[in-house]
């Protein structure tokens, strides 16, 4: 006999009696750890964290001081989330009756538990001042995101809430559900003959994304997925405006690195809310308040369409869908070495579906795979000429228009994405992204980047 892992169990396992005798009962653990008493705790210790320095200019010595505190206190606060991140989770959502997206989450924490995450206003403060002034308050909010997200508890609640449709998006489902049609600053969504035709048109900026987009495209996600009258999905880039790429289509040029050197690409507004958000909606669907027992999301197949090519948060966006097109003159990559920071959940999902060692490739030196390439194989589903991708794309909506194909896919994806894994993954991924949006390496390739001249 063996055990799941393949490996020979080393011990008879216990019985059901034997787990009874060592396990305390539901109600020995309320005794010992009743709730006024861990109420009690959980106080006691938030009292003892220590505050923020205010933002502002600092002399050098100044700067390495409240440096060096901030280290410090880092250190208590991840020790206060490894006891307590339960209860105060439970606090923060009135015992998992609510459920905040991230940004009201952090909000509701800076009030609830005075040194716990930085204020709005510091936040704010600290975004608007120089770039040499900043002390990087969002790394106190990746180590308070990871101490949730480390929880299996409270971090599979909070993966669920973001799941739920957007209050903008159930806004403007009446417009969507009567026209079939919803245009935003970034982004178009288009209802024909049963598909949702998702058409990213920042055409200024090659279609890089910022929080607008970020906002723009979990609306347009969740509109899709609201409506019954949308069976499939389509992404595609519009025709660009931007002088090199005027009339032409171009899928995605990746993060908008002018507004990361500005502090206007958040890692709760854009780099988390976009993992958490559109992308995974586009892998399980939408988390409703009616879920139906033969399934707990509200999904569909997805295709999407790359024109030029897909940069970046682009290529992390192909990840996430079920059949992908290419043009035989397209490219896909992730600058992630050259920008400097994490490249979102592309270094949990990529290396299963490329291989390890491409992976590596691609991420860590930053290797460009065209269509053509041999190894595009594993990226893209098909490969057409610029001048037929139009009606490849449509072959591909009427094959994948099935409802066959939307109950394999469910399975598919749950096989390839554990919920545990996604979890453990992205409570990382909150602490070393905010670490590295604030790194000197990146905001000065990100400064030199806004010095180019446009085009």
């Amino acid at each position: 006999m063996s055990t799941p892992n393949g490996q020979a169990p080393t011990a008879q396992a216990p019985t059901a009696q034997a787990l009874t005798a060592q396990a305390p009962t539901a109600q020995a653990q309320a005794q010992a750890h009743p709730p006024a008493r861990t109420a009690d705790a959980l106080d006691r210790a938030a009292r003892l964290l220590p505050p923020f320095p205010e933002p502002g200019p600092r002399t050098p010595e100044e700067r390495a001081r409240a440096e060096q505190a901030l280290e410090a206190a880092r250190t208590e606060r991840t020790a206060f989330l490894d006891r307590h991140a339960e209860q105060l989770y439970d606090r923060l959502t009135a015992g998992r009756a609510r459920r905040p997206r991230l940004d009201a989450l952090v909000a509701g924490t800076a009030s609830a538990v005075p040194g716990l995450v930085p204020t709005p206003e510091q936040l704010r403060a600290e975004r608007a001042g120089p770039v040499p002034e900043r002390l990087g308050y969002e790394i106190d909010l990746g180590v308070f995101l990871r101490g949730l997200l480390r929880c299996p508890s409270a971090g599979g609640h909070l993966l669920d809430s973001m799941l739920r449709p957007t209050d903008r998006a159930l806004g403007l489902l009446g417009e969507f559900r009567a026209t079939g049609l919803v245009r935003m600053a970034t982004t178009r969504l288009e209802r024909h003959d049963g598909t949702a035709r998702i058409t990213m048109c920042a055409g200024d900026r090659l279609n890089a994304e910022d929080e607008q987009q970020v906002d723009d495209m979990e609306t347009a996600v969740d509109l899709a997925l609201l409506d019954p009258q949308c069976g499939i999905g389509l992404i595609r880039g519009g025709e660009m405006t931007h002088p090199r790429y005027a009339g032409r289509r171009v899928f995605s040029a990746g993060i908008d690195l002018k507004r990361l050197h500005a502090g206007e690409i958040t890692l709760v507004g854009f780099l988390l809310r976009r993992e958490l958000g559109y992308l995974r909606k586009l892998l399980l669907g939408l988390r409703t308040d009616r879920p139906s027992w033969r399934y707990p999301f509200t999904d569909m197949p997805w295709v999407a369409a790359v024109d030029g090519f897909a940069i970046g948060g682009g290529m992390q966006l192909l990840l996430a869908v079920d059949h992908v097109l290419a043009a035989s003159d397209a490219y896909l990559s992730l600058p992630a070495a050259q920008e400097g920071i994490v490249p979102g959940a592309a270094d949990f999902r990529l290396p299963p579906v490329t291989g390890p060692r491409l992976a590596r490739q691609i991420i860590l030196g930053g290797r460009r795979v065209r269509a053509t390439d041999p190894e595009a194989r594993t990226l893209v589903d098909e490969v057409v000429d610029p001048a037929d991708l139009d009606r490849a794309v449509e072959h591909a909506l009427d094959l994948l228009h099935d409802p066959a194909v939307t109950a394999n896919r469910r399975m598919v994806n749950l096989a390839l994405e554990p919920a545990d894994g996604f979890r453990a993954y992205m409570a990382e991924f909150a602490v070393q992204q905010a670490l590295r949006i604030h790194a000197a390496d990146v905001l000065g390739k990100a400064g030199r980047f806004t010095a180019r001249p446009p085009g």
